[in-house]
């Protein structure tokens, strides 16, 4: 098993949620990310951070200090950003756009 294979397995599979941390996602405000499992990305000069709540298929992901999020994303497309060989690139080409919360329904979060 490889690096980037125990991540992805510890990422979607046993990661611990993310505690009593809060992140401001643009176009939407604060989130908290207790039900959220997350992975520091140190590979990459545009993605920097991707926390995922499977159960929801919500994405929140830190570009260059900001953070987006992305709906109804499965859990496939999260592990092959994450395994690409250029996360940006990848997420240009394959998520950008195409798992938009602003034209799509918001899963709610308390805060």
């Amino acid at each position: 098993m490889n690096a980037v294979t125990v991540l992805l397995i510890g990422f979607l599979g046993v990661a611990a949620p993310a505690s009593a941390e809060t992140v401001d996602v643009k176009y939407r405000g604060p989130v908290d990310l207790k039900t959220f499992a997350c992975a520091t990305v140190m590979r990459s000069s545009l993605v920097w951070r991707v926390c995922y709540d499977q159960r929801e298929q919500y994405m929140i992901i830190d570009l260059q200090g900001t953070y987006y999020h992305y709906y109804e994303i499965d859990a496939r497309t999260v592990w092959a950003l994450l395994g690409a060989s250029s996360m940006g690139r990848y997420y240009n080409s394959s998520i950008k756009g195409n798992f938009d919360c602003r034209t799509r329904r918001v899963p709610a979060y308390q805060q």
